[in-house]
């Protein structure tokens, strides 16, 4: 996390992430990450692995990879 602070769930599991701080999100996880306060969140997200992609939308299918 650049900026700002993030609320994240993986799985069933809800944890906030501040400045400087980061997460692991495994592989087919089901995760959702959401701005609970008034100033701007800025992240970086890196992706590791054989699959560098997105599931948009197509929740419930899986990860692919």
């Amino acid at each position: 996390m650049v900026e700002g602070t993030a609320k994240v769930t993986i799985d069933d599991e809800v944890k906030t992430v501040t400045e400087n701080q980061s997460v692991y999100i495994p592989l087919g996880s089901v995760h959702r990450m959401e701005n609970p306060g008034k100033l701007t969140l800025t992240l970086i997200e890196v992706q590791t692995g054989s699959y560098f992609g997105e599931d948009v939308y197509s929740r419930g299918q899986g990860a692919k990879g």
